[in-house]
């Protein structure tokens, strides 16, 4: 038993160390492999979770308002002044309580009131707190901080003549604020001056109009709130913003068949190179594996040392590998994500199954050649 041992150790010492150049390029086909396994399946892990938070940064995707049939009230004045339907005292509370803890909640209070140069302009109460995590993507170059601060979009700003020193009219009743900072999204918003909802309600009478709620997570998450909402609140109309919740479910589910397609190319491509590098070791070595059979030993014996050296040369890449694709996906998540994502032990297992597999069928393959050796003829020449 001894003596097959020691040959066998001797041979994969030969393999590896003599035959450099096919180690080298089967030990770096397997490293990658491993690599972009590693990767992959790390970022894999926080995919949902990054995708999702990018997501939110593009606003609301379930909007709340009221029932058009004039359930909710209304208010009119002869100077054409109005505000919009506005939702239940309690809308805000309950949408809250509808929704998990981490989603973003925001009331939005319509109404059209007169600037100081007769202009009509579209004023919004809300809630600034929750509007610069809702609408991230606003460009704001001054948040308003207090009760009489205003923020005035680029457009709007041309309807006053002092924005330092900003009057509007609703309704009879006149409000002075201060214009804090500019806003610019190249939409409606553009065109409106949002106040802090307290002052919006103490000067229109008027509560919320509308609530825009950014549900984390994907579209069943988003329908399962939008059930418990309208539950809530019957007789409100609880609408997905449908282009943003279809395109975050197509996106999350195309980018996951992306990287399965990617782990199975590189898997398949990689599988190739070691197979052709595996073949050539084989008929470079058909002398030494003659020498074996005529010492007496056995086929298995022989496929077994093929085998076994493929295995270390894919134990070998699976270390390096690990590491090469840990700090891979560190570099992509901060680069895309601008979050890191740390190494994740759980894709080792994963790793090490798909460089064995590969590394068994690129061994196993060639090793059929040598079931047709023949020592005798092998060994003279033939």
């Amino acid at each position: 038993m001894a003596a097959p041992q020691i040959s066998m150790g001797r041979m994969l010492r030969r393999s590896l160390i003599h035959r450099r150049a096919r180690s080298l390029s089967a030990l770096i086909a397997l490293t990658v492999s491993a690599a972009v396994a590693t990767a992959l399946l790390t970022l894999y892990a926080d995919l949902d979770a990054k995708l999702h938070h990018e997501f939110r940064s593009f606003g609301a995707n379930v909007v709340v308002t009221g029932a058009p049939s004039g359930e909710a009230t209304a208010a009119a004045t002869p100077d054409s002044t109005t505000v919009a339907e506005v939702l239940p005292l309690d809308a805000l509370k309950k949408v809250r309580a509808s929704v998990s803890s981490d989603a973003i909640v925001a009331d939005f209070g319509y109404a059209v009131a007169t600037t100081d140069r007769g202009t009509p302009v579209v004023v919004v109460g809300t809630d600034f707190d929750a509007v610069k995590k809702l609408d991230a993507w606003w460009q704001v170059d001054a948040w308003p901080e207090g009760e009489k601060d205003a923020l005035l979009g680029q457009k709007a700003a041309n309807f006053v003549a002092d924005e330092h020193a900003l009057r509007l009219t609703f309704a009879g009743k006149e409000l002075v604020l201060h214009g804090a900072g500019r806003l610019r999204t190249g939409g409606d918003e553009d065109s409106r001056i949002y106040i802090p909802m307290e002052t919006f309600t103490q000067w229109t009478g008027a509560g919320a109009t509308a609530i825009e709620v950014q549900v984390p997570g994907g579209a069943a998450k988003v329908d399962s709130a939008i059930a418990l909402m309208k539950q809530a609140l019957p007789g409100m109309k609880v609408e997905p913003v449908r282009q943003l919740v279809e395109g975050e479910s197509r996106i999350v589910d195309r980018t996951h068949a992306l990287m399965y397609g990617a782990v199975l190319l590189i898997a398949l491509t990689v599988g190739v190179s070691v197979l052709a590098t595996m073949s050539a070791s084989v008929l470079e070595r058909r002398r030494d594996f003659a020498l074996m059979k005529a010492l007496g030993g056995s086929q298995g014996q022989m496929i077994g040392m093929f085998l076994l050296e493929a295995m270390v040369l894919a134990g070998a890449g699976v270390v390096a590998g690990y590491v090469v694709g840990s700090a891979a996906a560190f570099g992509i998540s901060e680069l895309n994500f601008h979050t890191a994502t740390l190494p994740r032990v759980g894709v080792i297992p994963a790793v090490i199954l798909l460089n064995a597999v590969i590394a068994a069928a690129a061994a196993l393959f060639p090793a059929r050649v040598l079931r047709g050796l023949q020592p005798a003829a092998l060994l003279k020449g033939e």
